[in-house]
């Protein structure tokens, strides 16, 4: 499973998925978490489960995650994208509970050493209530 945020910068955690996916022929699920407070609780990107209602909240979101499960799938490998809104760290976890994930890979982002000490990282949060294993690439 790999946790992406809504950028381009994304990519690089996607290549990285990509590569593990094919020497152990794995499905990649690509999951973002939006921002929480819009009430909305989850939703699945394939077709069958986008709610209308909130599909053009979240349109960018959508496109990238199509955009990533359509390079998965041309490197072939099997993908589905997920969009949830709840607090990054629960819901990742969460998520790759469900999806029995076997490796969670995120990146991690450069923030200030006050707002590290202040609020810690997303990927150390992660690491240390994860009970599977958690990749983390640096994003520049």
């Amino acid at each position: 499973m790999v946790a992406i945020d809504a950028d381009e910068r994304s990519g690089v955690l996607m290549d990285n998925a990509i590569e593990l996916g094919k020497k152990f022929d794995s499905k990649i699920w690509i999951v973002h978490i939006a921002t929480p407070g819009t009430g909305y609780v989850g939703l699945m990107v394939t077709p069958q489960y986008i709610s209308t209602l909130h599909k053009s909240e979240f349109k960018a979101e959508h496109e990238l995650l199509h955009k990533y499960e359509i390079k998965v799938r041309n490197e072939g490998l099997e993908a589905e994208g997920i969009l949830i809104n709840g607090p990054t760290v629960e819901m990742v976890l969460e998520e790759a509970g469900k999806l029995n994930a076997e490796l969670i890979i995120i990146g991690s982002h450069e923030h200030s050493f006050l707002h590290n000490a202040l609020l810690g990282t997303t990927s150390a949060h992660l690491i240390k209530k994860s009970g599977i294993p958690v990749l983390v690439v640096p994003i520049l």
